[in-house]
């Protein structure tokens, strides 16, 4: 039986965090240690860790803004970033390739989408692959657009979660 436990992250976490991401992303999509580093410093009650049985299995980052961008490369290291905004901007949803389909980042979106509601926010809005589109729907989040990002070299399309707030 598994354990699961969710929690903000710690500076201990970004190594793990940083091998994650860049094992589960493709080419230059991931973020940098530096910019985990940064996320975690700068707001880390936007940054849910899952553990199962005390290891980490995968995590969402974010920061919030004022003005949702969704194509600002300098938000990325949390240039903008106020955690008083109302609008929460995920970077990342991630979960370690030996893990995934196991319905893990539901459960990480779930308790993100609870900890955001929790604190007060209005929306959530994320970038995903095409792929990616109609899972986010199921969760609960309406498409937006197709971004002018080229984050990574990749396609990605704009979504929206409205929020209780």
């Amino acid at each position: 039986m598994s354990t699961f436990t969710f929690r903000d992250a710690v500076a201990s976490d970004a190594a793990r965090c940083y091998q994650i991401e860049s094992t589960a992303y493709e080419g230059d999509e991931a973020a940098t240690l530096a910019k985990i580093q940064t996320r975690i410093a700068q707001y880390p009650q936007g940054f849910l860790i899952l553990e199962d049985a005390g290891a980490i299995v995968g995590f969402i980052n974010s920061g919030c803004a004022h003005d949702v961008v969704m194509s600002d490369e300098d938000f990325k290291e949390l240039i903008g970033h106020s955690a008083d905004a109302l609008n929460v901007v995920i970077m990342s949803v991630v979960v370690d390739p030996a893990e995934q389909g196991k319905g893990y980042a539901t459960l990480l979106m779930r308790e993100f989408v609870s900890r955001m509601n929790a604190l007060g926010k209005s929306s959530i809005h994320l970038m995903c692959k095409e792929r990616h589109v109609p899972l986010y729907q199921r969760m609960g989040y309406q498409y937006v657009k197709p971004s002018p990002s080229d984050h990574g070299g990749m396609a990605w399309h704009e979504m929206v979660m409205t929020l209780e707030g």
